[in-house]
């Protein structure tokens, strides 16, 4: 019975760390709920009247999700100069809340130094957030000078609370996330495994489902790694330990995403595109189908059954001798007389089984440290001895450190968006105030929550009309809500915290349902504060309609960055990133001294996510210009093309200081060079449409393949694999050429 709850519970806290990898969403709903509940509990104790209350949970929970920073000891420095920041902005927005000009005058100044205030870092936008939020409590509760002494204390409970959620309640060391976020991409390459397996036996009518949760279960691995590659200098103690794990995880990610491309090449009489996997809605290879009752797919089910247990095994019962035959079945089908009896496409798989089993073997060892090794196989053996020289080769490496330099004037992000948001504010208070003379600040609010984590008008766009939708469907939400809790003071709290918790845990999810849950517990709020009525809430969508319009006028009149200007930056960062990866891993292969390239890999990542991102606007499902989003989809779906081959050479050529099937091949050099300035010649066009750099063409990658096959590799030069990334690049990175509206050169007869 123990063993089965155990083995239960288990299950239940992998779909939870798959789902929230880290527990991040968790842990800033609950702490944010338990700073609240805390605030409310004291002030009750101390007969606070229903303003105060409503006051200190809102200051509560700005001091609380303001702060972003990930070391304990920062955070408790930018909560303890938070406070005399929020008594300062409390201060002002009591006296000045009955001088109307010179309030209003001081609020454009107080958004604008607190947009500027991003340029610091975290802990500039921390007291920026809170400065703001504070001066919107005292408009909110309509504070006075004569009240400011209570309010004083209302706020030091607050940030006290904020201080006890968050170091005593629910502590979070950079440590403990990054071991939780391990657990995540564990559990997320366990899912992507059991998809793969889906995979094998799905129908005609399945198929299509099956490969859309094979592109989101591989996306969301991928999203996960991006994660753990942010907290490794924060989580680790040692460099060589954090380059370790980093190289370990992007292992597992290749092996994972290469073992998906080669069931779908498997279920198909035709090669599988990379692109597949990752552009929406694009179709299987027609043509030929999986055996479904021969021998050889009989044991890939029962195997990849078996490697999906093998990574979802927790750390403490991955050991015994089950788990050793398992792991050294897998591990044989890296020799070529292990492999069974197939189709020379069902091999590759069997192939690809092997290879993921050693990432998952060496970022066990990477995580764990040494393993049992009493029960291992020959070929386990080997594979161990294989990772122990790449670790080794790995902590006597050298991060390259380089920066980048900083936009100055209005050409820093920073200063144009507190000029854009400060414009976009005077336009909306002097709205606001036709609107209504005491909500107005309803419109402030909304116009500068749009500025949040934007950068080009197309984005505001978006996130405004998103806002605007939650808005509108919290009213109706809160009406209901209202009405059913009249003045019940501490049933409409507990509604609230309940919202709260859902605002924070969903934010990253959906815009829409986090300000539908913002909008509800305001309706609540309302509620306690004797200010309910049907009239206040559609106000408050008005006054959220106007504050939208005026932040997208704002962006889109001062200092505009226009949505295309904004992608076609951050394509040609993207491209910049991928020629210096395929630059560095090719100059490797061919000879050269061994570099560090897992960092690049990872920059490529970060540049492209940047890249998904700001293009939401275009290919966003409301957009009428169907063409340009579904060229804007294609495109993203080939650069992650090009971006799986890139970190893939690189992680191969990080091998072959230590591979024994491995050595360099200056023949490379010549392809290469020719990939990275097709690369180049395209960023060069998307920077100028004018530029004179064509695009190249040449003998096929795939000559260099021949008389080798993958059934016998060529000991003592590049393995297949490389070339057949190189040549799965180069085509890829010629497909860019025709959305992209380029000429190439006609190939050399």
């Amino acid at each position: 019975m123990r063993a089965a709850v155990r083995v239960g519970w288990a299950r239940v806290w992998d779909r939870l760390a798959a789902s929230d990898p880290g527990l991040l969403r968790l842990t800033a709903g609950l702490r944010t709920v338990a700073a609240i509940a805390v605030t409310l509990l004291v002030l009750a104790v101390l007969g606070a009247p229903v303003t105060h209350l409503v006051a200190g949970a809102i200051s509560a929970m700005a001091a609380t999700f303001a702060i972003r920073e990930k070391q304990r000891s920062r955070q408790a420095v930018t909560l303890a100069l938070g406070l005399p920041t929020a008594l300062a902005s409390m201060s002002l927005g009591a006296v000045l809340n009955q001088r109307v000009v010179a309030g209003d005058v001081f609020f454009v100044v107080l958004i604008f130094c607190a947009v500027y205030g991003r340029r610091f870092g975290d802990r500039g936008t921390a007291l920026g957030l809170i400065g703001f939020q504070v001066y919107f409590v005292s408009l909110f509760v309509r504070a006075t000078p004569h009240m400011l002494p209570a309010l004083y204390g209302v706020l030091i409970v607050a940030f006290a609370s904020s201080a006890a959620a968050r170091f005593l309640l629910f502590p979070q060391t950079p440590a403990g996330v990054l071991d939780r976020l391990r657990r995540a991409f564990r559990a997320r390459l366990g899912q992507l495994v059991g998809t793969q397996a889906e995979l094998l036996d799905a129908g005609p009518d399945e198929v299509d489902k099956v490969l859309a949760d094979l592109r989101t279960g591989t996306a969301r691995l991928h999203d996960t790694a991006l994660l753990i590659q942010g907290r490794l200098a924060d989580g680790t103690s040692d460099e060589g330990v954090a380059r370790l794990l980093q190289r370990r995880i992007a292992d597992a990610e290749i092996a994972a995403e290469r073992l998906g491309l080669l069931l779908l090449t498997a279920r198909s009489a035709e090669r599988t595109e990379t692109l597949t996997l990752h552009l929406p809605g694009a179709p299987l290879p027609s043509g030929g189908e999986l055996p479904v009752r021969d021998e050889a797919s009989a044991v890939l089910r029962r195997d990849l059954a078996a490697l999906r247990l093998l990574v979802q095994r927790p750390v403490g019962e991955a050991s015994g001798t089950a788990l050793a035959h398992v792991r050294n079945r897998l591990l044989g089908y890296r020799e070529e007389e292990n492999l069974p009896h197939a189709s020379p496409a069902v091999q590759d798989v069997f192939r690809g089984l092997g290879e993921a089993a050693r990432a998952s073997l060496g970022l066990r060892m990477a995580l764990d440290g040494p393993l049992d090794e009493s029960d291992d196989s020959p070929a386990t053996a080997r594979s161990r001895e294989e990772l122990d020289a790449e670790d080794a080769a790995i902590e006597g490496s050298e991060d390259e450190e380089g920066e980048q330099a900083d936009r100055t004037g209005l050409r820093r992000p920073t200063t144009r968006a507190a000029v854009q948001v400060a414009v976009g504010s005077s336009l909306a208070i002097l709205g606001g105030e036709l609107l209504s003379t005491q909500r107005w600040y309803w419109a402030v609010l909304t116009c500068w929550i749009v500025f949040i984590n934007t950068s080009s008008t197309g984005e505001i766009l978006v996130k405004g009309y998103r806002r605007l939708l939650g808005t509108v469907l919290g009213v109706v939400a809160g009406i209901g809500l209202a009405g059913l809790v009249g003045h019940h003071t501490w049933t409409a709290f507990g509604l609230a915290l309940l919202f709260v918790f859902a605002m924070f845990y969903s934010a990253p999810l959906s815009y829409t349902l986090m300000s539908f849950f913002v909008t509800a517990m305001l309706g609540l709020l309302y509620t306690l504060l004797n200010s309910y009525s049907a009239s206040v809430l559609l106000l408050r969508v008005e006054e959220t309609a106007l504050g939208a319009t005026c932040g997208v006028i704002a962006a889109a009149v001062v200092l505009p960055v226009r949505t295309d200007r904004r992608t076609d930056e951050l394509l040609v960062a993207v491209l910049d990133r991928l020629a210096d990866v395929t630059r560095a891993a090719v100059d490797q292969l061919s000879g050269d001294a061994p570099g560090e390239l897992v960092d690049k890999a990872r920059a490529l990542d970060q540049a492209l996510a940047d890249l998904r991102a700001a293009t939401q606007p275009l290919t966003h499902p409301i957009t009428p210009l169907r063409s340009r989003r579904d060229n804007a989809r294609y495109i993203v779906a080939l650069l992650e093309t090009c971006a799986y081959h890139g970190r893939s050479l690189a992680a191969t050529a990080e091998l072959l200081p230590t591979h024994p099937s491995m050595a360099a091949d200056p023949r490379l050099r010549g392809a290469g060079d020719r990939i990275v300035h097709n690369i180049e010649t395209i960023a060069a066009h998307v920077s100028d449409p004018g530029s004179a750099a064509r695009m190249q063409t040449g003998s096929s990658i795939a000559s260099m393949l021949e008389p080798g096959t993958l059934r016998t590799p060529r000991y003592g030069r590049v393995t297949d694999r490389v070339l057949r990334h190189l040549q799965r690049l180069d085509e890829a990175v010629s497909g860019l050429a025709r959305p992209l509206g380029m000429a190439q050169d006609q190939p050399e007869k």
